[in-house]
């Protein structure tokens, strides 16, 4: 059995501000640090064999500061970057429906397939994201990974663990500085725990849009 712990990165301040990051990066918020603080006194009890991490500056910044009790060393990991959004990044909603109102409405209605200029189509990102999780199993058999990555890198292997189209709703949480577990047995992957902020002790965490 190999077990994944993926958690994303904390509050960012464009998160709070609404734009739309992607491979562009943006600073943790102060909130963001502290629950990613508030993460490391909680994950040095965990038993971890190897952590990856987002090369994002977002991730890396969660990874230096949540496994600071337990002196993590970690790889970083390309593979694991939020899904590339083209000319759709560092845009508020309100932004993209005043300077790409066409790119924001296909991205809205036209699919998994479809691509933003520039960027990565969701099926692209799906099939990254997947294969990076199944390679680290494939690594690691029968060990504990620990993975600092992004919400939209959840909600895909959130999807691919239970089976869910793409283009079905998201009902699930994808929240900052959570801990959400699945496990490879053999063949199978399953959902172990999902959004899970016990260690913010009542911390707001935002849930990624």
């Amino acid at each position: 059995m190999t077990e994944i712990t993926l958690i994303r990165h904390g509050e960012t301040e464009w998160n709070l501000s609404g734009r739309w990051q992607g491979h562009a990066d943006s600073a943790l918020s102060p909130r963001g640090v502290a629950q990613a603080e508030a993460l490391s006194g909680r994950i040095a009890k965990e038993e971890i064999d190897f952590v990856y991490v987002s090369d994002l500056e977002r991730a890396q910044h969660t990874a230096r500061l949540a496994g600071s009790e337990a002196n993590w060393s970690f790889s970083l990991m390309p593979e694991l970057r939020e899904r590339d959004l083209g000319v759709l990044e560092g845009l508020t909603t309100d932004e993209m429906l005043l300077k790409q109102p066409d790119v924001y409405q296909s991205f809205l209605e036209d699919g998994p397939e479809y691509q933003p200029p520039g960027g990565e189509s969701f099926l692209q990102f799906s099939d990254r994201c997947t294969s990076a999780i199944e390679n680290l199993a494939l690594l690691h058999p029968n060990k504990k990974i620990a993975v600092v990555t992004h919400g939209g890198v959840l909600g895909v292997i959130f999807r691919y663990v239970l089976k869910i189209p793409l283009s079905a709703s998201r009902n699930f949480v994808l929240l900052n500085c959570s801990l959400n577990r699945i496990q490879k047995h053999g063949e199978s992957w399953s959902l172990v725990s999902w959004g899970d902020v016990a260690h913010l002790q009542g911390m707001p965490t935002l849930d990624d849009a």
